[in-house]
């Protein structure tokens, strides 16, 4: 690579430098600072807001970075309108998670680590933004790993409770398992193809005579690595322990933002790899190796159904949540299991709203907990009366989660639906609608210990700063307006439905 195309990759990643260059400062001011914290997510707010700007500027953008050799059709790092999506949401939901930093009780107890929490975080954020663009198999583990290293640390970061070692250890310890799997599906879809570039991967693949069974082998493997982050069944059992263990504002930041990487990255190797064209219709026209589609919606239903079950008897509103989370993953890959644009845009539209309502239903919980000590649903008990400003934006999310309307999760559930249908897949949307039934019924109870249960003397009194009931109006006032006013990202979301 001469030196002109490589100042043309560095420009291509500017983002990721961003991210990389504010980590140093945070860990430089960190060093410098002695026990003064107080501006280290300012400066990550700063940090993020211009990461933001280099986004969005690359949005409408149909390149490639890191071009290893002229044979390449692709380089390392793909650049366009998909992975520009990705990178907004992760870069929204980490400025949300940011704030949940601020005002949360466990964050604050170790204001003097906070450097240390800041930097880590910044390490999973630039994790992500290669994941979403990686199409080479050595930077997609490599991403993968710097995600997960930051992410395992984190999980126990508090260090104020024995559960919050337990949620690290077993995060690292069946992540380790995830990852090894991962690695050995790579070495072997190498050992078939002679490339690890995911471009000469699919001419590989196309040209030559491979092996049916290792390459299903291998693909089963890398499944295995990017579905342990999705939280899809079976794959799943990490996510309660380390929810329930891990703090909250790091609990919302995986369940949010390490899913839409590893998601970004799952539709990226799918239709990279194993897409021969795309029909006039937007359906994908897979190389007819591996059946996708059938392991997709096997993955889907198991995950939405096992997740939507289990939390029916969760008594713990993070443990509840864990699973709900486990559920909307499900729903997330039908968008996958249709192997179209159409289902591309309803999964990205789905994964819109899945972070406004569910870091706004984290984030009350957080509130909930930081003033009661607990997380359980007995302590939201008459929330409806003490706290109206809470109740009412939970509420609202709690409706979106179910997918009922005016708000947004509906619009969000009925698109991917629809998509599901378009592609003839009757019995997989009965399933799936039967799955929202079931999810109603529980989010439900927590509505019915808000609104239904009497306050006594045993009820913690809530209180909430004006910054905290701000920002969760703001994501309740935003899952009202999208559920009425789609239009408005409509056009954003259908032009980032494009690849390099």
């Amino acid at each position: 690579m001469d030196f002109a195309n490589l100042q043309l990759s560095l420009g291509n990643i500017l983002p990721e430098i961003s991210v990389a260059v504010f980590l140093m400062i945070i860990v430089v001011y960190d060093l410098v600072s002695h026990e003064n914290k107080k501006h280290i997510p300012y400066i990550a707010l700063v940090g993020l807001i211009i990461t933001g700007f280099f986004v969005i500027v690359d949005m409408g953008v149909l390149d490639s970075a890191f071009a290893v050799t002229s044979l390449n059709s692709g380089g390392m790092v793909a650049v366009d309108p998909f992975a520009s999506f990705f990178k907004l949401v992760i870069i929204l939901a980490s400025i949300i998670v940011v704030f949940f930093s601020m005002s949360s009780k466990e964050i604050k107890d170790i204001y003097k680590r906070s450097g240390e929490y800041y930097a880590l975080m910044f390490g999973m954020l630039l994790g992500m933004l290669l994941m979403v663009s990686a199409t080479d198999l050595i930077l997609i583990y490599l991403a993968v790993e710097l995600l997960s290293l930051s992410s395992y640390v984190l999980a126990g970061f508090t260090k104020l409770r024995d559960r919050n070692s337990e949620a690290s250890l077993k995060y690292i310890i069946y992540g380790s398992a995830a990852s090894g799997m991962m690695l050995f599906g790579i070495s072997i879809l190498y050992g078939l193809t002679g490339v690890t570039n995911l471009y000469e991967i699919n001419a590989a693949l196309q040209s030559s005579q491979i092996n049916i069974f290792a390459l299903s082998f291998s693909s089963i493997l890398i499944f295995v690595g990017l579905g342990f982050k999705i939280s899809a069944v079976p794959f799943h059992f990490w996510t309660p322990d380390v929810y329930e263990g891990a703090p909250i504002s790091i609990t919302a930041y995986l369940s949010v933002a390490s899913k839409a990487a590893a998601l970004a990255l799952l539709v990226r190797f799918i239709r990279t790899t194993f897409v021969d064209s795309i029909g006039t219709d937007g359906f994908w026209n897979m190389i007819a190796i591996f059946d996708w589609q059938t392991f997709l919606i096997v993955i889907s239903l198991f995950t939405m159904t096992l997740g939507n079950l289990t939390a029916l008897w969760q008594k713990n509103l993070k443990r509840l949540f864990a699973y709900s989370a486990i559920a909307h993953a499900g729903y997330l890959m039908l968008g996958l299991v249709v192997l179209s644009d159409t289902g591309l845009f309803a999964m990205m539209m789905y994964l819109l709203a899945y972070l406004i309502m569910n870091l706004g239903a984290f984030y009350v919980v957080m509130l909930i907990a930081d003033s009661s000590g607990s997380e359980s649903i007995e302590d939201i008990n008459g929330l409806g009366f003490t706290a109206p400003l809470l109740a009412v934006p939970l509420t609202i999310f709690l409706v979106s989660l179910a997918g009922i309307p005016p708000t947004f999760g509906f619009i969000a559930k009925l698109n991917l639906f629809m998509a599901v249908i378009d592609a003839n897949l009757m019995s997989v949307v009965v399933i799936a609608l039967l799955n929202v039934v079931v999810s109603v019924y529980y989010y439900s109870r927590i509505l019915k210990h808000m609104y239904f249960h009497e306050v006594d003397e045993s009820t913690p009194t809530i209180k909430v700063s004006k910054v905290d009931t701000t920002v969760v109006l703001v994501l309740a006032g935003l899952i009202l307006y999208f559920g009425v006013f789609t239009s408005s990202i409509y056009e954003l979301i259908k032009s980032s439905v494009k690849f390099f």
